[in-house]
């Protein structure tokens, strides 16, 4: 990968710190990230938030070069983690990042140029409900021929696999159509309003 891109995924599924353990790994973290990790009830999502915003350090500090105590993270209004920094770094003069997380996997991309996004989806067996009755809540969002191939997929396990991987591309494909609507858009304004002579 070429500098300034970065893709990390930590497995949190084994880490189960004391209250000692982890009030010194939230200790890390400048005193206004602290309310954003405490404000959760259950141990499992403060565990998701520390390793987040850990990790938005980490990468930070490896790629730039930025001395921990100088990393500034703040979020926009939709929730996506930037770096608040004066100097501009001419190998990377769009660096992002961004994190997700869910289930026991926490990740975290980085981009030197274009923007980048993340969504982590960690399969999850339905508790109460059948797996069936579960991805039957998601029927309407299905073409038929994907549902065909979601409910003919096997196994319980292989049926939730399958239902994943076609929300998944579902997904990207939403996304996908919408930014070639907006590019088709920008480039028909751009070549509307540009004036060419020829010499």
């Amino acid at each position: 990968m070429e500098k300034g891109v970065e893709r990390w995924a930590v497995d949190i599924s084994e880490w189960n710190p004391t209250s000692h353990q982890f009030s010194f790994a939230l200790s890390l973290l400048p005193q206004h990230h602290h309310s954003s990790v405490t404000r959760f009830v259950k141990m499992e999502d403060r565990k998701r938030a520390l390793v987040s915003r850990l990790l938005q350090y980490a990468l930070v500090h490896q790629v730039l070069g930025i001395p921990f105590h100088q990393i500034i993270v703040r979020r926009t209004i939709e929730g996506k983690p930037y770096l608040e920094y004066d100097e501009v770094n001419p190998e990377f003069p769009n660096f992002n990042f961004n994190t997700s997380h869910h289930g026991d996997y926490v990740a975290i991309a980085s981009e030197p140029l274009c923007l980048v996004g993340l969504d982590v989806v960690s399969p999850i067996i339905p508790g109460k409900e059948t797996i069936l009755e579960f991805i039957q809540n998601f029927s309407q969002y299905f073409s038929a021929w994907e549902w065909n191939c979601i409910v003919n997929a096997g196994s319980s396990d292989e049926i939730l696999v399958e239902f994943y991987r076609l929300l998944q591309e579902s997904v990207l494909s939403i996304a996908v159509k919408v930014l070639a609507q907006k590019t088709s858009n920008a480039a028909g304004s751009i070549g509307s309003s540009s004036s060419y002579s020829s010499t």
